[in-house]
């Protein structure tokens, strides 16, 4: 093995390199504090840092150079999501910056956008060199997806990428590398595989980002994310840019950010941790008897038309459940989880997508960062059964409601508090989603003895 070990930055120079392009547009110079302000709650837009950069509200408000621009309005893109509309005068004004925003936001060309800016003001690379940019993503379907967007956004740039995942063969992967890349999007594993076999190295990397960072944390992947960023060649903090996504702010993302960035900006959208309020979440009691919820799945599905997504917690249950749709209902579902194979985990999502199938059984290996478009219903077969696993309801929710759609999320609840099955141990932080989203709460629910005590109910 060809061992990378961290390079000492500090007894040498490294060259200098820019980072801030942002000119501020008239329009956003002339804003008040106030306008600033009332902009800010319009987009539902909360900051922290100092010298916080103005949000803007109009594409040509970004900087972006033509050759970007003429891309975004060939996409037919009107106007900047509430994330883009604060984090591209960040990130352009060459800040740090960690973003909080539910999937769905717009936050893929939150920060491709600037780092295409960032990759065409450097030197151009020779074979072997690079990446400038690098995005680490948790799961292989989320960075063929980052993949998608940094190809059609760099086409005018005529930039090189590639992308980095265990699972598929590292002869393609590794000689994509020596050509020369501008930017790699990887999963941990395969890169730091790569890393210290001497494939790649990090030491142009210049623009960090880390997309879905409290789903690398819940995956295992921080030790992975710690040895590259600080026990290999990536340079130091202060010579590269770093922006992290995330769709919750919890401890151990606060930590990481407060590590690798340098006086970072704080952006979030909505409330932190929350939903959307364009979803109808429904809850409805459940025993703990998997052909009855199986009925009970099967008639929630029946009260909406479009794209169904049920998650279930484990792998040979998304079987179970597929099979007895098409048994018992006559309906065609399949099957996404980690125990599928590449090439069949991509024929189920674009046969989703297509409308091929119109029930996607998963594992939470795809409730996080999966761009699929017009999902009109989630169905929780399988509720976490822990408090500590409750952002994942939040996660495959945000699957839904999403570009100003309404979506449907129906909750299966199995009363109790027993740790396997039951979910009396959420009961009270999903009591609260409801009363926040305006969702109509049964009385059931109420009063549940694992709620007895607390007061308020009802809802919209």
């Amino acid at each position: 093995m060809h061992k990378v070990d961290k390079a000492q930055w500090d007894s040498f120079d490294l060259p200098p390199f820019q980072k801030n392009f942002y000119k501020e547009h008239p329009d956003v110079s002339s804003m008040t504090e106030d306008q600033v302000a009332e902009l800010r709650a319009t987009l539902q837009v909360s900051v922290d840092g100092a010298d916080v950069p103005k949000p803007i509200a109009r594409f040509d408000q970004a900087s972006f150079p033509d050759y970007v621009m003429n891309q975004v309005v060939r996409d037919g893109f009107t106007a900047p999501t509430p994330i883009q509309a604060q984090s591209w005068p960040v990130a352009m004004a060459g800040r740090d910056c960690i973003s909080v925003a539910e999937t769905g936001s717009g936050k893929t060309l939150a920060f491709l956008l600037p780092a295409i800016v960032h990759i065409n003001s450097q030197p151009a690379l020779r074979p072997g060199d690079g990446p400038i940019v690098l995005v680490l993503a948790p799961t292989r379907e989320l960075a063929n997806q980052i993949q998608e967007v940094a190809t059609k956004y760099g086409r005018t740039s005529r930039l090189k990428n590639c992308v980095l995942y265990g699972g598929a063969p590292k002869g393609a992967q590794a000689g994509a590398l020596r050509r020369g890349v501008d930017i790699c999007i990887a999963t941990p594993g395969r890169l730091i595989d790569f890393v210290d076999r001497g494939v790649v190295k990090l030491s142009l990397t210049r623009f960090l980002v880390l997309d879905e960072a409290d789903r690398m944390l819940d995956m295992g992947f921080e030790p992975q994310i710690r040895q590259i960023v600080q026990k290999r060649d990536m340079p130091p903090k202060s010579q590269r840019q770093t922006l992290m996504f995330s769709a919750t702010f919890p401890g151990p993302i606060q930590k990481l950010a407060a590590e690798f960035m340098n006086q970072y900006v704080w952006i979030a959208v909505g409330r932190v941790g929350s939903s959307v309020e364009s979803i109808q979440q429904v809850i409805i009691q459940a025993p703990n008897d998997k052909r009855q919820k199986l009925m009970l799945a099967a008639q929630a599905m029946q009260t909406v038309e479009g794209r169904t997504l049920v998650f279930v917690q484990k792998k040979a249950t998304a079987d179970w459940v597929c099979r007895q749709l098409q048994r018992e209902y006559g309906v065609k579902a399949d099957s996404i989880h980690g125990d599928r194979n590449q090439s069949q985990r991509e024929g189920v999502l674009a046969a989703f997508k297509s409308g091929k199938i119109m029930i996607m059984v998963a594992t939470d290996v795809a409730a996080r960062g999966l761009d699929i478009p017009e999902v009109r219903h989630v169905v929780n077969f399988d509720l976490p059964t822990s408090p500590e696993e409750f952002d994942s309801y939040v996660h495959r929710i945000g699957r839904t409601g999403r570009a100003g759609h309404t979506g449907k999320a129906t909750a299966l609840y199995v009363q109790g508090m027993d740790p396997k099955t039951g979910n009396g141990r959420i009961a009270r932080q999903l009591l609260q989603m409801l009363q926040e989203s305006s969702s109509e709460i049964p009385d059931w629910f109420i009063n549940l003895p694992e709620l007895r005590g607390i007061a308020g109910g009802g809802g919209g």
